[in-house]
């Protein structure tokens, strides 16, 4: 995150409009099942979403989206993958702690996780691996994917995966951008990006 101020408080839940209260209330079983626990008696709210809640009009459509992408075509693991690269391109701490969380429900190791920060061209990753973070980096940087990574990732998934991909990659770039932007902070307990 390139600011560490607090610029726009996230929301407290007396705070909500009745729409957001009923839709964020909402959230906490599927934040408790990506990272692999049973849901909690005291439904925690993230920070992300309570500061979302600032613009409640917002909020319907795009838990719709968020809902259906964390349900995609990619495996858990594959998405958690492109999620933590796309959230250390961005530098996002919050994204990251939330990933890191979610990565190791999803099968990740922490050797894996550690190793996000690093090239994607290491031979310790896997090929599928390299490819996956390979084309978030090209998304990331380009917007686009150079034509060897096209044809490789072509090879190897599925046209509907191949639309999820870049989907998630701008999810969690798009989420970025909230959280750095208007200084969300990240929860109690989860790790910041490393050597931040």
């Amino acid at each position: 995150m390139t600011s560490t101020e607090r610029r726009l408080a996230p929301l407290e839940p007396g705070e909500f409009s009745p729409e957001a209260a009923e839709l964020l209330l909402g959230t906490a079983d599927a934040v408790a099942a990506l990272e692999g626990r049973a849901a909690a008696d005291a439904p925690q709210i993230l920070n992300i979403l309570r500061t979302m809640a600032h613009h409640p009009s917002l909020l319907r459509p795009f838990l719709g989206f968020a809902t259906q992408l964390a349900q995609g075509a990619l495996s858990r693991r594959s998405s958690e993958l492109l999620a933590l690269r796309t959230a250390w391109n961005c530098r996002s701490d919050f994204e990251w702690g939330h990933h890191v969380v979610y990565a190791r429900a999803a099968g990740l190791t922490e050797e894996e996780i550690a190793r996000i920060s690093e090239s994607p061209a290491s031979t310790a990753w896997a090929e599928a691996d390299r490819l996956l973070l390979r084309a978030a980096d090209e998304l990331h940087a380009d917007q686009d994917w150079s034509d060897e990574t096209w044809r490789a990732l072509e090879a190897s998934y599925p046209a509907e995966q191949l639309v999820e991909i870049p989907f998630v990659v701008g999810q969690y770039t798009m989420l970025s951008m909230v959280a750095n932007g208007t200084g969300v902070p990240l929860e109690d307990g989860l790790e910041r990006l490393p050597g931040a």
